[in-house]
């Protein structure tokens, strides 16, 4: 496990997925990741080359059908350690035999994970190493326990997007994919967090005017703001009746219910030339209430 800290946060990652395990906030010590119990065990995993569902698992590039799961396959391999200091440590994936078997890319992806002050920045970056295109998506998927305290209940928080807007939600099909038609959950910029507000999966945003969004509670203390400038994409999401809200900032979305399953065409896919690399940050900080 690699750790980071300063007077502010304690930020564990493991090299499994270069996967965000801890995110402890040390003036009030409490740890604000989901702590991977057995309702969804997982705490923040790294979406990569997909992100969410292809169609029938599959898609087609230069004539040929691949296979790929859900998310991808980045969650489950080791990256390797490239840097590592108090504050700041960088992970490394490239490709190899089994992931060529279905992704036939050369590729570098690099997790950059660095604290300053109470704010954790996590920077995907990929490079293309390769004379030939690489076509990818990438994204989060951490997971923020809720409530941050023992005396408030999940019903007590709101996310409040940063600027005004309709929330517009595009629906998941049963296998996981967009439907065609969004519908409005919200005439404002902000959701009352509730556990049946995912019963029926998760809430998919397209191309908010909000670059970030604060989960507080009115009788609580503290705050957590999740920024994500640069991704096109948003989901919210959380397990049946579980005591967390996941926020996702994406770089792609998972194919629609009319997809062609051809990869060049999947919306939200990203096409990177030779020697090209490609970054986006997200951020989450913690902030107290005087």
């Amino acid at each position: 496990m690699i750790q980071l800290k300063n007077t502010h946060l304690q930020v564990q990652i493991h090299p499994k997925g270069a996967e965000l395990q801890q995110l402890f906030h040390l003036p009030s010590q409490s740890d604000y990741l989901w702590n991977a119990q057995a309702v969804w065990a997982k705490h923040s995993p790294v979406l990569f080359p997909i992100v969410g569902s292809l169609k029938d698992n599959t898609y087609r590039y230069q004539e040929v059908d691949y296979q790929l799961p859900i998310h991808g396959f980045a969650r489950d391999k080791v990256f390797l350690v490239q840097e590592h200091t108090d504050n700041k440590a960088t992970f490394l994936l490239t490709q190899d035999e089994s992931t060529l078997a279905n992704y036939p890319f050369e590729f570098e992806l690099r997790l950059i994970y660095e604290i300053v002050q109470n704010q954790l920045n996590v920077t995907y970056q990929v490079h293309n190493p390769a004379a030939n295109q690489l076509w990818f998506s990438v994204g989060g998927h951490p997971a923020f326990h809720v409530p941050f305290d023992k005396e408030r209940t999940y019903n007590d928080y709101t996310l409040n997007f940063d600027k005004e807007e309709e929330l517009w939600r595009w629906p998941l099909s049963p296998d996981g994919l967009i439907e065609t038609q969004p519908t409005l959950v919200s005439t404002t910029n902000s959701l009352a967090l509730t556990k049946s507000l995912f019963y029926e999966d998760a809430l998919v945003f397209k191309h908010l005017n909000a670059t970030a969004v604060t989960l507080s509670s009115v009788k609580g203390r503290n705050s957590l703001t999740f920024g994500f400038s640069g991704f096109p994409y948003v989901g919210i999401w959380a397990a049946k009746d579980a005591d967390f809200v996941c926020i996702e900032p994406w770089c792609g979305i998972a194919d629609s219910v009319d997809s062609t399953q051809e990869l060049t065409q999947k919306e939200g896919i990203i096409c990177l030339e030779s020697n090209q690399t490609f970054e986006r940050t997200w951020s989450v900080s913690i902030a107290e209430k005087d």
